[in-house]
């Protein structure tokens, strides 16, 4: 954690009314874009109400916060948690008979605007095509379990670098690559069908 973010959450547990909308402004979107990338067949009232339980309960367990890794790595390993609790229940919900609207054309959001431009509108069978990917890498994804899912996760859908990684881990770059490099050829294979449900996890303790 930066010394900057370091202030910033002293503030917070101090109680500063203002730290907190300062937290809130810089957090928010990329904890939505976060969110909506990891879940592409979330609405924007999906994102919304996600957001919401995330920064909640930042507020309630920042006192726990140890400030090993980034702020923002925290607010999304809340934010991956909260998302996984929602896929559980919309796939419980479609065992119990339930249906989950699906929007194909969410905007943006951060912006809140259509995503397709004019000129740029995707056809229903790519829109199609391309949710359909996303539910089989998502569901890859669950497959694997963790400690991939997470690393993987991280780095695609949070954008952490290598460098984020190794520091979040305790590691090495170089180790951080190579755990990652491991983690997405066992993506690969559980994808592909080859790779028995969670054998994710463990994976090389190198340094």
């Amino acid at each position: 954690m930066s010394e900057a973010e370091s202030i910033l959450v002293a503030r917070c547990r101090a109680g500063e009314a203002a730290a907190w909308d300062e937290l809130f402004d810089q957090q928010y979107n990329p904890v939505g874009r976060f969110l909506y990338q990891l879940c592409p067949e979330l609405t924007p009232e999906d994102v919304e109400d996600l957001c919401q339980e995330v920064f909640l309960s930042a507020v309630r367990n920042l006192a726990a916060f140890q400030g090993r890794s980034a702020l923002q790595t925290w607010l999304f390993r809340i934010a991956m948690n909260k998302a996984r609790d929602w896929i559980e229940k919309r796939h419980a919900a479609k065992r119990g008979g339930g249906r989950a609207p699906i929007s194909l054309d969410a905007p943006d959001p951060e912006s809140g605007r259509p995503v397709d431009q004019p000129g740029e509108v995707e056809r229903p069978d790519e829109a199609l095509d391309r949710l359909e990917e996303g539910r089989q890498l998502r569901a890859a994804l669950d497959r694997l379990g963790d400690p991939c899912r997470e690393l993987i996760e991280l780095r695609y859908f949070g954008d952490l670098s290598h460098a984020e990684l190794a520091r979040e881990l305790g590691i090495s770059v170089k180790a951080a690559g190579s755990r990652l490099h491991t983690c997405l050829g066992r993506l690969a294979e559980v994808y592909r069908g080859t790779l028995p449900v969670g054998e994710g996890g463990p994976i090389p303790s190198n340094h």
